[in-house]
């Protein structure tokens, strides 16, 4: 077995997830670690130093959760690793599995899951509390004796007994952001959002207040990146038919690098994400992405994200329910060029000195040091 040796472990994610792959992944590799990265993906591959294997992509959330996970395991199983470093919850049983093999096992819980399922529109209403409850004791159960990467500081204090963990937040990679040319912009005035596209995002009400908005001026469109599922799709169609909008683009998942090349050339970083109990006390990554790039941000009014925003005078804040509100805020921007600027640049000079991932890579590197990985 190699001391050296680290197996990075996905159901959920694309290969190229910016977190697991860009950030963590490349993180280790550029360290010195050997790393596998097992991952849903069409085939395997040597990317950025790090092997790729693939397992067969699922079809289903059900196959996800009965076939991948246990493929996943079987193919962690082969590498031989010294840790297992896995980001999926349903792989929860099989961590503890390698645990019993001798493993040391590190989870990367990148969502307050009991927190999270009280809002998912595909569970019935009813079954959601129930199954909330039933899902943190489970947790209390199958995460027990790992050591826990929380990906946001908010997350510990629902989880007091879990006495071995580390917060690594999912900042941006600068090293990356930073060398885009932000100076071409769309010919309209343009609105980006990069991210997951559902009912809890906040699309619906950025739609309602473009269409506020192109009543007075024209000239304004909305550039939408990111996965969306088939009904929040046709969602999002029919309101638009309504609305008899134009100049809305929809690009469905791009590579991380394809998403920053089309937000880049936009004017204002959209994240206006609805009053949902899990993002009370979580960032949006896309917020700093956004000011990484030297944009203004208009987004939620949870006091989580205007202490970011406020104190570094870089967006707007906005009740993310408030249509009206939120194209009153799109206007102001659009009619203060030099004032858009300003914010801007003040969020990207606070990237620089407060949220940067080469300060979350530190802390990833300092728990693998005190591990003796």
């Amino acid at each position: 077995m190699n001391k050296n040796k680290v197996c990075v472990m996905t159901s959920a994610h694309y290969f190229d997830d910016v977190r697991v792959f860009y950030k963590q992944c490349r993180t280790l590799a550029r360290a010195g670690y050997n790393v596998t990265f097992v991952v849903p993906h069409d085939k395997d591959e040597y990317v950025d130093g790090i092997n790729i294997k693939a397992i067969p992509k699922p079809g289903s959330r059900k196959e996800r959760f009965i076939k991948t996970c246990r493929q996943i395991y079987k193919a962690a199983i082969q590498t031989n690793a010294s840790v297992y470093h896995f980001h999926d919850p349903d792989l929860l049983p099989y961590a503890q599995l390698l645990r019993l093999r001798g493993k040391t096992v590190i989870y990367d819980m990148h969502e307050n899951l009991p927190k999270d399922i009280l809002t998912k529109t595909w569970i019935g209403a009813r079954k959601r509390k129930l199954l909330s409850s039933f899902i943190g004791a489970m947790e209390h159960i199958f995460m027990s004796g790992m050591y826990v990467v929380f990906a946001e500081t908010s997350y510990k204090k629902d989880y007091p007994w879990i006495k071995n963990y580390i917060d690594v937040l999912n900042m941006p990679d600068l090293n990356y952001l930073l060398k885009l040319d932000c100076s071409q912009k769309q010919k309209d005035f343009a609105l980006g959002y990069v991210g997951t596209v559902g009912p809890d995002r906040g699309i619906i009400s950025i739609l309602n207040a473009l269409a506020m908005v192109q009543t007075e001026r024209s000239n304004c469109s909305f550039h939408c990146v990111g996965p969306i599922d088939e009904q929040h799709n046709k969602d999002l169609l029919t309101n638009m038919d309504k609305l008899s909008l134009n100049n809305v683009y929809f690009y469905n998942y791009l590579p991380p690098v394809q998403a920053w090349d089309i937000i880049r050339t936009c004017h204002i970083g959209m994240a206006v994400l609805k009053p949902d109990p899990n993002y009370f006390e979580s960032y949006p990554t896309k917020l700093f992405e956004y000011m990484s790039l030297g944009i203004p941000v208009i987004t939620s009014d949870f006091p989580l994200y205007k202490k970011v925003i406020e104190n570094n005078d870089c967006g707007i804040c906005v009740d993310s329910l408030n249509t009206e509100e939120i194209a009153t805020a799109v206007k102001y921007i659009m009619d203060n060029p030099e004032r858009a600027r300003q914010m801007g640049d003040n969020g990207r000079r606070a990237v620089k000195e407060h949220y940067s991932w080469e300060k979350e890579a530190a802390k990833l590197l300092g728990l693998y040091k005190e591990l003796s990985l």
